[in-house]
């Protein structure tokens, strides 16, 4: 078993920052989950995640450019680390793991 634990919400973030990749920020993250899992997200509780995967070392982040648009203030993009993609492949295998185990008749429920 790995020693590194994502929580849903994290995992969900850090897939959704790959997803975009090049164009996650936190507008965008958050469109984003609430298209692909009609999950609506609060802004705030997307920045605490994305501060704590950063300060994990799972995200990194830089400033983009000033635009007008947003009355110069710069975007903060994301992309997901070396580590952070070491750690959804570690993810990934743990849950696939648990799926290939449970036995066939488990699931087969008759309504």
């Amino acid at each position: 078993m790995s020693k590194h634990h994502l929580g849903e919400f994290e995992e969900i973030v850090m897939l959704t920052v790959a997803i975009l990749y090049g164009e996650a920020y936190g507008i965008a993250i958050l469109d984003e989950i609430e298209k692909r899992l009609k999950r609506s997200v609060s802004i705030g509780s997307l920045q605490t995640v994305l501060r704590r995967l950063e300060k994990k070392g799972y995200l990194t982040s830089q400033l983009g450019e000033a635009t007008p648009e947003r009355g110069g203030k710069r975007k903060r993009y994301f992309t997901v680390t070396k580590y952070g993609q070491k750690v959804l492949q570690e993810t990934r295998d743990q849950r696939q793991e648990l799926w290939n185990a449970i036995p066939r008749i488990a699931l087969d429920f008759k309504y």
